[in-house]
């Protein structure tokens, strides 16, 4: 879904924040709503399968383990 890309370090950090932000800006909200939930799913495969955070039930709090 992503690539992944590798930048040098003799380039100004200001440019890359406006190329990845420019990047960002120009998806659709579908677009930016499955790249949110792409990244979700590759942080639980990097944890062994477990989420990384666990609701509480009660509302939005949540808690690391």
């Amino acid at each position: 879904m992503g690539r992944l890309k590798i930048y040098d370090t003799s380039i100004p950090l200001e440019h890359i924040v406006n190329e990845r932000e420019g990047q960002y800006l120009s998806r659709s909200g579908e677009g930016k709503l499955k790249a949110l939930l792409h990244l979700n799913h590759v942080a639980v495969q990097l944890n062994g399968g477990k989420p990384l955070k666990y609701p509480q039930g009660r509302g939005i709090i949540i808690r690391k383990p």
